[in-house]
């Protein structure tokens, strides 16, 4: 959530914000005389209270008809004060409801506008010419199958539609790609984690995935616990309610999960193959910082992954998100999309969002420094969504007899092997 103070001294910025992601801007006015209200009842409540402390002293003195009619006055101070109470309570609830369905503040470098209205700020590495190299590419599922690595027929069998299997060297590329991205992280400072899949209502709604993000969330209504569909949940949640010291500042984690999403919105896309499912599993990078060094850390994030995916040898580009797009907890975002030669454009394999103050005053995050006690920021950045960076190997790397070299850095992990062959039928 965002600071009240600033709502209230810069309401024209928060209006701005709104607007910038597409969203009711008449929320800000009402959020505002939400606020007043509690404040203007809150100091009602402590008046009438103090009146009816110090008349509570008077009463034991006076005697006959003063006593009566004190104590008159004080049962009618106590039907004011119980009345005061509840028009703060229900002005602070109110004022608590509307500020969570609030987005956080769009940094001003931030693109106005929708999901095609992004910027592209770089672009790395070269796009085959496979016509130039004689044969038509296949798409990753044909590539799979002929590797005796993806089975989704049997996925969609066993569990539904965007399901699969990965199978023989599809799961060991997988596991692949998994400790390689751990290894990386690892070597830059972060702390692995495997994190819970499952998180209360108070987790999952502290990041900011219950409001607009909620249709693509998993709910098991007898628990009251919902799926993840990023670690940055668990991550975030691993701190909450507690106050950091400043010198333990940065905290890096890289948390290793299943991921789980409805891709409610999505019927018709992505339909062949696994480059949109319904669970998946992902390395997910999460920094704990100062709130003045976000924007540094959040380049820092962007380089990691550059280095990942300039490791695997794919060419991608890398994105600023147009505020549209963001999603309620970033102010701002960068995606970079590895380019996939069937679709013949770039898609997104991961993606760092810079979330400031939002995440840690929902969960009740702080920092320590010099006796003061004051919200962090939080960050995220995904290293390895593990089905579509597939995707984007077996696509970028194929050969004409349909075997997929092995890029240098996942071969340690593979037995050595430098490509991954057919399987005889």
């Amino acid at each position: 959530m965002i600071d009240l103070r600033l709502l209230r001294e810069d309401p024209d910025r928060v209006r701005a914000s709104q607007r910038a992601r597409g969203e009711d801007v008449a929320l800000v006015d009402a959020l505002l005389s939400a606020d007043e209200r509690r404040r203007s009842s809150g100091v009602r409540f402590d008046e009438l209270r103090a009146e009816q402390k110090a008349l509570g002293k008077l009463i034991p003195k006076a005697t006959g008809d003063e006593k009566a009619e004190l104590l008159k006055k004080a049962s009618q101070l106590a039907a004011d004060v119980k009345t005061a109470d509840a028009e703060r309570d229900a002005a602070d609830t109110e004022t608590q409801e509307l500020l969570l369905r609030l987005g956080n503040l769009v940094h001003p470098d931030v693109p106005v506008g929708g999901e095609e209205d992004f910027v592209t700020l770089e672009t790395h590495g070269t796009i085959r010419d496979f016509g130039a190299e004689g044969f038509e590419p296949k798409d990753h599922l044909e590539l799979g199958q002929l590797l005796g690595a993806i089975d989704v027929e049997r996925g969609a069998k066993v569990s539904g539609s965007r399901f699969y299997f990965l199978t023989g060297v599809g799961a060991l590329l997988e596991l692949a790609l998994v400790n390689a991205a751990l290894a990386q992280a690892t070597a830059a400072g972060f702390t692995p984690m495997l994190t819970p899949a499952l998180v209360r209502p108070q987790a999952m709604g502290g990041t900011g995935f219950l409001g607009q993000a909620s249709q693509d969330v998993y709910h098991l209504d007898s628990d009251d616990l919902y799926l993840v569909g990023t670690s940055e949940v668990a991550l975030a949640g691993y701190h909450m309610d507690e106050i950091l010291d400043a010198d333990r500042l940065p905290l890096r984690y890289a948390g290793f999960s299943p991921c789980f999403r409805r891709e409610a919105g999505s019927h018709g896309k992505d339909t062949r193959g696994i480059f949109r499912v319904h669970q998946f599993d992902k390395v997910e990078m999460f920094s704990y910082v100062a709130p003045e060094d976000s924007q540094a850390e959040h380049q820092r994030l962007l380089e990691w992954e550059k280095q990942w995916l300039t490791s695997l040898e794919l060419p991608y580009r890398v994105i600023d998100v147009a505020s549209g797009d963001l999603g309620a907890s970033a102010s701002r975002k960068f995606d970079c999309e590895a380019w996939i030669p069937t679709q013949g454009k770039y898609r997104e394999l991961t993606s760092t969002s810079d979330c400031t103050e939002f995440q840690s005053r929902r969960l009740s995050i702080r920092v320590r420094e010099d006796k003061k006690v004051r919200p962090l920021a939080t960050l995220n950045g995904t290293l390895c969504a593990v089905p579509r960076t597939i995707v984007a190997i077996l696509e970028n790397h194929q050969q004409a007899d349909g075997s997929v070299r092995v890029p240098e850095v996942l071969r340690p992990y593979l037995g050595g092997r430098e490509v991954l062959e057919p399987v005889a039928k």
